[in-house]
C-alpha cells in the first residue's frame, strides 16, 4: 500500500492517477473539508487528517510500505485560502508526517522536492525543504528525494506572470539563465516509478529536455501567438529585497520570487536523464507552449 500525500494537488493528482492505473493500492490523506471525489473515481482509499494536525497522521501511515509527499502550502497560501503558513505545513507538517511514516515501520519514503543553488535567500519553501532533505538523510527509512526544476504548468501560468492569453510575461532578473522546465505528468510519472523500483537514488536531480532562458521562451511564445509578447521587467536587486521584505510578511511571495530570483541565477546542471532511463519521454517547453497556444487559439 502506497500512501499520497498532497493527492488533491495537480502534481499529486497525477500521481495518484499513474498509480492506480498500473493498479497499485493507493491511500490518499485529504483534509477534511476537500473534496476527494476524484481521488475516490480512480478507486483510492481516503483517509482524513492534515499534517498541521500530527494526532491524525498514525492511522494514515498505519500499513503503509511506501509514503509519497508531494504536498506544500505555497499554492494555497499565493491564493489567500490557507491560513496555516509554509513552516506549518511544509517544514513542522512534513517533519511530523516524518515521525508518523518510522513509528509506522515505512520503508521508502519519496520526496518532492527541487534545485536550490547558492544563491539562494533561504525563504520559507526553502528553508523548509532543506530542513526534511536533512530529516530524511538521517531517518531508517529509503529515502528518495527528487530535485526537480520548475514545473512546465506552474511556472508559465497566470499565476507565475505568465499569460499567454493577455500577451504578458515578466522577467526576474536579466532572463539569460538556461533551466529545463519539466512537465508535471514527466515528475509524476518518476515519482510513481521510483516508489516501485527496486533499487532507487537517494536523490534524483532531473529537469525537461529543453534548456532554454526566460528571454528565449518568451520570444517562443510570442512566435506561437503571432505576436510578441510585453514584458515587464523586475531587476535582481529589487527582488531580492522584496524577498528579504516578505519574508515573514507573505511567505507565498517571498518564496515564489525567491525561485524566480535563483532561477535567474543558478544555471541548471541536471538533465532528463533520470526520465529517460525509465522510458519516460519528457515534454519539451515548445510542445507546452504549442499547446497552450492552440488552446487560447481555440477560445
Amino acid at each position: 500500500m502506497i500512501l499520497l500525500v498532497g493527492a488533491t494537488g495537480d502534481l499529486g493528482g497525477r500521481v495518484a492517477r499513474r498509480l492506480r492505473e498500473s493498479g497499485q493500492d493507493v491511500r490518499c490523506l485529504v483534509r477534511p473539508t476537500t473534496d476527494d471525489s476524484p481521488l475516490r473515481a480512480i478507486g483510492a482509499e481516503i483517509v482524513r487528517g492534515d499534517l498541521t494536525q500530527p494526532s491524525t497522521l498514525p492511522a494514515a501511515c498505519k500499513g503503509i510500505e511506501t509514503v509519497i509527499a508531494t504536498a506544500t502550502a505555497i499554492t494555497r497560501r499565493l491564493a489567500g485560502a490557507s491560513s496555516a503558513t509554509i513552516r506549518d505545513v511544509d517544514e513542522v507538517g512534513m517533519g511530523h508526517l516524518v515521525d508518523a511514516a518510522e513509528a509506522a515501520g515505512v520503508q521508502r519514503f519519496v520526496y518532492q522536492s527541487f534545485p536550490i543553488g547558492s544563491a539562494s535567500l533561504r525563504t520559507p519553501l526553502e528553508q523548509a525543504k532543506l530542513a526534511i532533505e536533512r530529516r530524511l538523510a538521517n531517518s531508517p527509512m529509503r529515502a528518495v528525494v527528487v530535485r526537480s526544476d520548475g514545473l512546465q504548468e506552474v511556472q508559465l501560468s497566470r499565476a507565475a506572470r505568465f499569460d499567454l492569453a493577455a500577451g504578458k510575461a515578466a522577467v526576474i532578473g536579466k532572463g539569460d539563465t538556461r533551466r529545463r522546465l519539466v512537465s508535471s505528468g514527466d515528475i509524476a510519472a518518476l515519482l510513481a516509478a521510483v516508489a516501485l523500483e527496486p533499487d532507487p537514488p537517494a536523490q534524483i536531480d532531473v529537469g525537461g529536455p529543453e534548456p532554454l532562458t526566460r528571454k528565449e521562451i518568451i520570444g517562443l511564445a510570442g512566435e506561437l501567438a503571432h505576436h510578441p509578447l510585453k514584458v515587464q521587467h523586475m531587476p535582481r536587486p529589487v527582488a531580492r529585497l522584496l524577498t528579504l521584505m516578505l519574508k515573514r510578511r507573505n511567505d507565498a511571495m517571498a518564496s515564489a520570487l525567491g525561485v524566480g530570483l535563483s532561477s535567474d541565477i543558478e544555471e541548471a546542471t541536471w538533465d532528463d536523464k533520470p526520465l529517460r532511463q525509465r522510458g519516460i519521454n519528457p515534454k519539451s517547453v515548445t510542445e507546452f507552449l504549442t499547446e497552450q497556444s492552440q488552446a487560447v487559439a481555440g477560445h
